[in-house]
């Protein structure tokens, strides 16, 4: 089974490694020493959590949507155009780009600084994997 380092594991759920041992010392996030004495996360651990963080975020999510991948995040980029508009969001490891309407961004008041949710819903997504290192 694939084990993750605390700072990989933060990197992952788009939090500081600090935030990510503050969980496993209140008993949030179950780890274990390797035996270099580092503290590290089972994958299927890691994943489970990744799944109930997402859940308590819940809340946030509007009433009625069918876009269920949701990146909260600041807004790091906005160029204007005389109809259209680019915003960037930075939400954890993650850079989303939006192309939208100038008229929709000013409506939801998006500029550089701004905490802002990019829902994505796609017919065609595409899964990586990194190669393990050996």
């Amino acid at each position: 089974m694939r084990e993750y380092s605390m700072a990989r594991a933060a990197r992952l759920l788009g939090v500081s490694a600090d935030t990510v041992r503050r969980w496993a010392d209140a008993g949030r996030l179950a780890t274990r020493r390797d035996d270099g004495g580092r503290r590290v996360v089972d994958g299927r651990d890691l994943a489970a959590f990744a799944v109930e963080l997402a859940r308590q975020g819940d809340e946030e999510r509007p009433a009625y949507t069918s876009a269920r991948n949701a990146f909260a995040g600041i807004v790091t980029g906005v160029t204007l155009g005389d109809v259209a508009a680019q915003v960037e969001i930075q939400a954890g490891p993650h850079r989303l780009v939006s192309l939208m309407t100038r008229e929709a961004v000013e409506e939801l008041g998006l500029e550089i600084g701004v905490e802002a949710t990019a829902r994505v819903k796609a017919t065609s997504v595409h899964v990586d994997r990194p190669v393990e290192q050996r």
